[in-house]
């Protein structure tokens, strides 16, 4: 089989006396050294990344931007949104759901639930007077119309699905891969 092209990258040379760096690439052929923090060598790198890809026909449509549907993108933003709201207090415990994608209709309609395990998670998704998740559908109805190109209903639904992070038929239910007997063996 043919070997993959392989490419050393040296991080945080910003930290290393001159001659330690010069010393460490030498020992490689065709290392790179970069400094994520100063952007150092990242030019360098992404030059010798595009000297080891090889051209070829594209695999997809030119102008598709993924593989994945448009409805994972929704899910992942409102979920992305869910974080940024939140932080620490509740987002592990977060499954979203795409309950209805109604496409041709102005402006584009989307109903999401967005699971919780417990009551005190679903009063906290919520805020006081439906704040919280208001702002959460207002991040992501921003991403989302960007993402589409047209005007966005966003309807955000939050129900409580006890442990549903330990039921195996309820993750399944929310597109998670569950492990099977058969995948163990």
């Amino acid at each position: 089989p043919p070997q993959a092209p392989v490419l050393v990258v040296l991080n945080k040379v910003d930290q290393l006396a001159p001659a330690v760096r010069d010393a460490l690439l030498a020992e490689f052929p065709e290392a790179v050294g970069i400094s994520a923090t100063t952007g150092e060598g990242i030019e360098t790198l992404l030059a010798a990344i595009c000297r080891r890809m090889p051209e070829s026909p594209f695999l997809f449509p030119a102008d598709d931007i993924s593989t994945q549907q448009t409805r994972f993108f929704v899910s992942e933003f409102i979920r992305e949104a869910v974080i940024e709201q939140l932080e620490e207090e509740v987002p592990y415990g977060v499954a979203v759901e795409i309950d209805e994608f109604r496409e041709g209709s102005t402006p584009l309609y989307i109903r999401a639930v967005l699971h919780v395990e417990r009551e005190s998670q679903k009063r906290i998704l919520i805020g006081a007077g439906g704040s919280r998740i208001r702002e959460i559908g207002r991040a992501a109805r921003e991403r989302i119309e960007t993402l589409v190109g047209e005007p966005v209903y966003l309807d955000l639904w939050v129900k409580v699905l006890a442990n549903w992070r330990r039921n195996p038929a309820a993750l399944a239910r929310l597109g998670f891969q569950v492990p099977t007997e058969e995948s163990h063996s």
